[in-house]
């Protein structure tokens, strides 16, 4: 009884020490195998995680410079040309179609002011051939206390050829309590003379480029 108790004893000290055995095994470090670790870091720690490099975007070079869009080239002509385009035209001004004499004198007459003080010489019948001609036709229209002139103007070549047209309407009170002609001030006429030399200085102007 004393041998099978003592056998006991000495069988449950060797599992002890077994036990014991085993646990420093599990709690030795040598015994762990070493893992891949990547650090985290946490509120507080003193560690700084390795950032993760973000997806680029192709960006364009810092000192890149970007050229500005070239402007449309102008086709206004310099004043040295247009100047002289208009100093060697010869306008002639053929017999207005549609309106009264009395109206057309004051037209007529303004037509030559204006010419002159753009530098447009007027060819005359005697000696001068003319490089433009220029034909005008007139109607009125009058509507209550108010007349207005319509007109158009064709420039042509002296071979006939049509090369530009000016057209427009001036609207003015009607005078003399008259209607069509008798209703239009020789001031209408004289406006629409300054328009028609202005229209045609600027037109002449365009065709020196």
């Amino acid at each position: 009884m004393r041998r099978s108790h003592a056998t006991t004893v000495s069988l449950l000290a060797a599992l002890a020490l077994a036990a014991c055995t085993n646990a420093k095994d599990v709690l030795e470090p040598s015994a762990i195998a070493p893992q891949s670790t990547q650090t985290v870091p946490t509120a507080g720690s003193g560690t700084a995680a390795t950032p993760t490099a973000p997806a680029t975007t192709a960006q364009p070079p810092a000192a890149t410079q970007f050229s500005a869009p070239a402007q449309p080239a102008t086709t206004t002509a310099p004043p040295a040309k247009s100047a002289a385009v208009i100093a060697r035209t010869r306008l002639q001004v053929a017999p207005i179609v549609g309106a009264s004499v009395e109206a057309a004198t004051p037209l007529t007459a303004a037509l030559q002011t204006r010419a002159k003080q753009r530098g447009i010489t007027l060819a005359g019948s005697a000696g001068q051939t003319p490089t433009h001609v220029l034909k005008g036709y007139f109607s009125t229209m009058s509507e209550g206390k108010d007349t207005t002139v319509i007109y158009v103007w064709d420039v042509y070549d002296p071979a006939g050829n049509r090369l530009h047209r000016i057209n427009g309407q001036q609207k003015a009170a009607s005078v003399n309590g008259g209607e069509g002609w008798a209703a239009v001030a020789p001031e209408t006429m004289q406006a629409i003379a300054d328009q028609t030399i202005d229209q045609f200085a600027t037109w002449l102007g365009g065709q020196a480029g």
